[in-house]
């Protein structure tokens, strides 16, 4: 009898739809069942081996790196890695047979193995002895000597001791040793349906058609070793322990490596460091470093210099260097704002001045991992910075790591209505409207309405596999921009394999992977509104000369703090949503670290801490502001005693538990990851012991870990909230004092931000911003501001461009502008020939009205294109013509206001004439309804009828089912409210109605706004064919 076992032949689900479960439950089971060692071997993968690696370390076990092969000449096999050469071997195979095939394929031919898995040990399983596979196994024997077994599965199939005797018999034929495998693609048994599910999705089929194609039964699991014992010989056992035995290959010995170009010649990279960071300092302080930020200059380096990060802070320097060369605006955020050397490197703006900073938040010895930096690039032209770095470090060297798209809600329904055979449409009905999600119940009834079989057990069966599926991964995409950058090939370090992107490479770990590994990482991530600044910024310049970058916005001015009270701020960053507007006129934000407040208390994390209420209540001055010590009024005057910021409950834990400062970032880590495995709790003992020694009581100790626990997996760090605030504050300083620029900037930036072009525009005009019509004799691409102001004209006016004419290619819209520089277009002859535009361009001009100019009306336009003849060398006549030769002698009607206005809305999405609002004002029932001017007029508590476009949708996770919708007329935009009872009365209009009417009561509080919903009424039908875009969030 042996005393324990190790699988040597496991799949998890990263062998994407094969196995059916998670790797740290494979660990776990196989630790409970007292296996002696598991190896995670996914097909040709090692996309879950890192989290398995992490649960094996929670479960002291033994785990073994491999992976699976299903070689092309129809040989199964699996390759262990021993050692750490063996691995770089594996790595480097995996990544040839994903490279040199479509993204999802692998191509791998027994010549690749031998040739480049020369230290890895083999398990060959054959499913019988024939005589193709003894001369497969000839070679295996005869080429990878010593290192070649023969394994074998005891499924309780059919036929097994026959095949198990022919199995022997070839493995004594060529001299193999025999193991036990166990073949396993789930945990425990209880998967099987899910396992089916998977099984029928791989092949495209349902349950019912997979016939041979399913797993026989269930033996397919991490069976009990008293199990294994009663299958298999004790020598095959025997020999599992052997083979482990022989792998001490840990993923803890991957020792990442900086890459080293950075650095130039006749420098070290600390030295290098330090000249780069005076030269910076010198320019951010001319008139001289402060003391006290010298010695966290000197503090700093000489951390980055014990942990040997300074590679890491020289590759991101190179690549934000290249950025601002290229004039590509950039900003780094997150934990890089806490960093002076990151300051004084122009990697991040945010002046240590300006907040209070936390290095340890950033780097800690006892953390021993790299920081993590992320930089936001504008996002038109992140992609040069992207390229930049590959050319740099060619693609052997740097690759991005990968993101796991995993089922959520609609996709689980889908996939198993699918695999269950259910009717299609009544599939995609069930995962369009989820109502039925938290209410069985329902879910049988409409089962039982469609007319499915044994419906109540279907239904229970549907909703079983839906709640197991979610969270599975489906596949690996491209993470938004983490860039791993090594010295040596990254296929040596984890395997590569090609993008769905062409001309991009993914490796197979993700960013939490990377972490765990303490691998370097650079997040490359794109900004739109970095894009609208620089734009805007350029615009302003024009006219404005003393204005040319973001530092040469002036600093806390007091006209823009007074817009961002009156909640003035469409478009605006970060602080544009209905939760943020509401708050703004009840925070009053009247400097910088207000604003870093009002980004950061807007969110989740403090909203369920309880912490937004009491920091009104004291910024109001209607509650005292009280310390229980001067340690805590240290770490919390800046937010008046409240919590706000994750860095603020780290240093609590420090000066008031007595954690150190690594201890405190592990806490951080709990935190964030609270509801996913945490160990949050474990802290709780911890903080409250630590709070007690140092004299708090009871109460605070555990109201201030009730408070950390609300932060769990949303606490906004301050320092990223300090990044997002300048941001905010820029945009907010060209919104108030150059709308015009600021207006156009964005609406050339979209799409991007919370708002529609129509609403942005609308908004422009509020701010006195003139904005002209589409014209072909006039219009560039992007919107332009003119420097023609007539008297009296604060700003410039605006130019709509031809970017906003719905099917007009970008192509045809270039020519049009190029050929306009010789002379302007006086017909549309004239217009088609010189511009070399199709059909379909002509068309789009002509209903977006851009022709107006040369036609009279939009109408008489669509009329003298239809009138057109095909070009042809006979016709150059037509071009001498003047513009009323193409009427053929018809002159059509004007169109109405009301057609106009549709016809805006269908070609541009937005009109420039009266809002369609204004046009049905006078009919009832939008007779009795109230406008958004009337509203501030009414008082709190009010009885009001309003009609609107519905412009937004939005249910945050942290409003508890609360729907929030924004209607839009003719004077504003309108925050309606709709509790969950309401919703379900009145589900259809709220959720489908473009036109809504609404009753309900007015909340008016601390000049806040917002209209409780009671009924919704859909009167799209009156709006005819108007179609605006509605922006719907989730």
């Amino acid at each position: 009898m042996t005393s324990s076992y190790a699988e040597l032949h496991c799949l998890s689900c990263y062998s994407f739809l094969r196995a059916a479960s998670h790797p740290h439950e494979l660990v776990e089971r196989a630790a409970a069942l007292g296996y002696s060692a598991l190896a995670i071997t996914d097909e040709c993968s090692l996309a879950g081996i890192v989290k398995a690696h992490v649960a094996a370390k929670e479960h002291h076990i033994k785990l073994l790196v491999g992976s699976q092969f299903n070689l092309v000449e129809g040989i199964k096999l699996v390759a262990l890695a021993p050692s750490r050469a063996a691995y770089s071997e594996l790595s480097g195979l995996i990544s040839m047979a994903r490279r040199r095939s479509p993204k999802g394929e692998y191509r791998v031919g027994l010549r690749d193995v031998v040739f480049h898995l020369k230290r890895c040990l083999l398990i060959w399983l054959p499913e019988e002895d024939s005589e193709s596979n003894r001369a497969w196994g000839q070679q295996l024997a005869r080429l990878c000597k010593g290192r070649v077994w023969l394994g074998v599965a005891h499924l309780l199939g059919n036929d097994e001791v026959r095949r198990y005797f022919s199995l022997c018999q070839l493995a004594s034929t060529l001299g193999l040793p025999m193991v036990a495998c166990g073949n396993v693609q789930m945990h425990c048994a209880s998967r099987k349906p899910l396992h089916d599910v998977f099984t029928a999705l791989r092949h495209n089929t349902s349950i019912g058609q997979l016939g041979r194609k399913r797993l026989g039964n269930s033996q397919q699991h991490l069976r009990s070793l008293a199990k294994l014992q009663q299958l298999y010989p004790p020598a095959l056992l025997a020999e599992s322990q052997h083979i482990a035995g022989l792998c001490n290959f840990s993923l803890d010995e991957l020792r990442y490596e900086y890459p080293e170009e950075v650095v130039p010649d006749g420098y070290t990279a600390n030295n290098y460091l330090r000249h780069l960071v005076a030269q910076g300092s010198a320019l951010r302080w001319p008139h001289g470093v402060p003391t006290e930020i010298q010695q966290r200059i000197d503090k700093e380096l000489g951390l980055i210099e014990e942990l040997d990060y300074e590679y890491y802070f020289l590759t991101v320097y190179d690549i934000v260097r290249f950025a601002r060369e290229r004039n590509i605006l950039c900003q780094g955020r997150g934990s890089a704002a806490n960093s002076v050397v990151c300051y004084c490197l122009y990697i991040t703006e945010v002046s240590p001045e300006q907040i209070s900073l936390l290095f340890e938040r950033f780097i800690s010895k006892e953390r021993d991992e790299p920081p993590d930096i992320d930089v936001d690039f504008e996002h038109e032209r992140r992609e040069e910075v992207i390229q930049y770095i590959y050319k740099k470090y060619s693609r052997k060297r740097a690759a991005l790591a990968a993101t796991l798209i995993t089922y959520r809600s609609r996709s689980a329904v889908r996939d198993v209505g699918k695999a269950l055979g259910l009717d299609p449409v009544f599939v995609n009905d069930l995962a369009k409207s989820l109502a039925w999600w938290d209410r069985t119940a329902d879910l049988a009834k409409r089962f039982e309405e469609q007319g499915v079989a044994s419906h109540s057990r279907q239904a229970e069966l549907f909703y079983n596999l839906v709640q197991q599926i979610l969270g599975f991964p489906r596949h690996l995409s491209q993470h938004v921009g983490g860039f791993v950058i090594t010295r040596s090939p990254i296929s040596t370090l984890v395997p590569v394999e090609n993008a769905s992107m062409a001309d991009r490479t993914v490796i197979q770990w993700d960013k939490e992977d990377i972490e765990s590994l303490g691998l370097l990482k650079v997040d490359i991530l794109a900004l739109g509104m970095l894009s609208a600044i620089r734009k805007s910024l350029q615009m302003v310049h024009r006219y404005c000369p003393a204005i040319k970058t973001v530092s040469d916005v002036p600093k806390e001015d007091r006209a823009t703090y007074r817009m961002l009270q009156a909640a003035d701020t469409v478009g605006v960053f970060q602080i544009e949503s209905r939760a943020q507007m509401s708050m703004l006129p009840r925070l009053k934000p009247e400097c910088f670290y207000d604003l870093v407040i009002e980004i950061a208390i807007v969110r989740p994390g403090p909203i369920q801490g309880d912490m937004v209420h009491p920091y009104l209540r004291r910024k109001q001055g209607l509650e005292e502001v009280t310390y229980p010590s001067e340690a805590i009024r240290s770490v919390l005057e800046r937010t008046l005693g409240v919590p706000i910021f994750q860095e603020q409950v780290i240093r609590l834990a420090m000066v008031a538990a007595g954690f150190s400062g690594g201890e405190a970032d592990q806490l951080r880590r709990a935190i964030t990851n609270w509801g996913r495995n945490s160990k949050l709790l474990s802290f709780e003992q911890k903080l409250t012991k630590g709070m007690i020694e140092r004299g708090y009581d009871k109460d605070f100790a555990r109201r201030l870990f009730e408070q950390i626990k609300g932060f769990g997996g949303y606490g906004f760090p301050e320092s990223h909230s300090a990044s997002f605030a300048l941001l905010a504050y820029i945009s907010s300083w060209l919104k108030c004092h150059h709308p015009a620029a600021f207006f156009a900037g964005l609406l050339n930036s979209q799409p991007m931000g919370f708002y529609s072009p129509s609403q942005l525009i609308q908004d422009a005009r509020r701010h006195g911003v003139t904005v002209l019509p589409i014209d072909v004799n006039q219009s560039a691409w992007d919107h332009q501001l003119l420097d023609s102001r007539t008297a009296g004209q604060q700003q410039p006016p605006m130019r709509l461009g031809l970017r906003l004419v719905k099917g007009l290619s970008k192509e045809g819209a270039q020519r049009v502008v190029e050929a306009r520089q010789q002379a302007p277009f006086r017909q549309v002859s004239n217009l088609r020939q010189r511009a070399a535009l199709n059909k379909r361009d002509m068309e789009a001009l002509a209903d977006a009205d851009a022709l107006l100019s040369m036609s009279g009306h939009r109408h008489q336009s669509q009329w003298q294109i239809m009138a057109l003849e095909q070009t042809k060398p006979l016709l150059q006549g037509e071009q001498a013509e003047p513009g009323s030769y193409f009427d053929d002698g018809v002159q059509l009607p004007v169109p109405s206001v009301a057609e106009e206005v549709l016809a805006d809305y269908r070609a541009t999405g937005l009109t420039l004439r009266p809002h369609p609002m204004s046009l049905l004002r006078d009919r009832p029932p939008f007779n009795r309804c109230k406008r958004h001017t009337d509203l501030p007029t009414l008082g709190n508590n009010r009885f009001v009828r309003i009609a609107g476009l519905v412009t937004c949708r939005q249910r945050p996770g942290s409003a508890s089912g609360v729907l929030f919708l924004t209607l839009e007329d003719e004077t504003g935009n309108s925050n309606i409210v709709v509790w969950q009872r309401t919703q379900q009365q009145f589900r259809r209009p709220l959720m489908s109605a473009q036109l809504l009417l609404i009753n309900g009561t007015l909340e008016t509080r601390d000049n806040v706004i917002h209209i409780i919903a009671g009924a919704l009424y859909d009167y799209t039908h009156e709006l005819q064919s108007l179609r605006v875009s509605s922006r719907d969030f989730h």
